[in-house]
């Protein structure tokens, strides 16, 4: 029988250009953090980005955002003061290191699968006056008529532009609520049999989550944007129309096998202009 690492290793191979010598946890600590998924529905890796390139992102989303404000007018796709905006994949977030990281690709293919798919690329930011969110999940369970939850199908990777701290609007996440139907969650959340509670980061931090889990944005009190980076990874068969990442022709030849295996079912198109009419995640 094979021992782990080496059952490991062969998943690593099936996405291409990975080897596990790239891995900086050990194939015991993926195998924990995959289980701490299964079992809370999320897990952090702690300084895992480099800081520098997470501070060069945050320098150039505020243009973008900002942008994407006047563009909307009084639109908030995500509540008041609040704002989801895709990043166009090109220049500098065409960033391997980032979503080909060999740790987090070893951690979800032990969650969802070998051949998975990427298909988001956006973030959430929170301004001053925003307000909390209702308590939500990203995706809803596969067969609603079911008393119980599936494995995990898709996952969100989440990571900071800049720290979050109690006063500019953490991300609040309730343990083990992706393994209940929503209802069954929100009686708990309210009868005080959960507790949701607010996940605080440092730049270079890494979250992995379930995106059933449940969850909330919070005010940012401050007058500092405050931008979550997503990056959406799922099983295969798995097709959101309502999200994807558009690849332009030139950034596509740039790819990595690895990367043209996780991009594989997204558009393909000549140029990123025209821009989407609105957001539909």
């Amino acid at each position: 029988m094979d021992t782990l690492k080496e059952r490991l290793q062969k998943s690593l191979h099936t996405l291409g250009s990975l080897k596990p010598s790239q891995l900086r946890y050990s194939p015991v600590e993926i195998k924990k953090m995959a289980e701490a998924v299964k079992r809370d529905g999320h897990v952090i890796l702690r300084n895992h980005f480099q800081k520098e390139l997470i501070e060069t992102w945050n320098e150039n989303f505020l243009p973008l955002l900002h942008e994407h404000i006047e563009s909307k007018g009084p639109i908030k796709n995500r509540g008041t003061n609040r704002f989801y905006v895709t990043l166009p994949f090109e220049g500098m977030w065409n960033e391997p290191k980032i979503y080909e990281d060999p740790d987090v690709l070893a951690i979800c293919e032990q969650l969802i699968g070998p051949d998975m798919m990427m298909c988001e690329l956006a973030t959430d930011t929170p301004l001053y006056g925003s307000e909390y969110q209702d308590i939500h999940q990203d995706a809803p369970s596969l067969f609603s008529e079911l008393h119980h939850e599936t494995p995990p199908f898709q996952l969100a990777l989440n990571f900071p532009l800049i720290d979050v701290t109690n006063e500019n609007g953490p991300f609040e996440v309730a343990r083990g609520t992706h393994m209940m139907t929503k209802e069954k969650g929100l009686r708990k959340l309210q009868n005080g049999r959960i507790d949701i509670e607010p996940i605080l980061l440092k730049a270079g931090d890494v979250m992995i989550r379930d995106a059933r889990v449940l969850h909330r944005g919070t005010p940012n009190k401050t007058s500092t944007p405050r931008p979550m980076a997503v990056i959406g990874y799922s099983r295969k068969w798995l097709h959101r129309p309502e999200v994807n990442i558009r690849i332009p022709k030139l950034e596509f030849a740039k790819l990595s096998e690895t990367a043209k295996k996780l991009l594989r079912f997204n558009p393909v198109v000549d140029s990123l202009e025209p821009a989407p009419a609105q957001e539909g995640y």
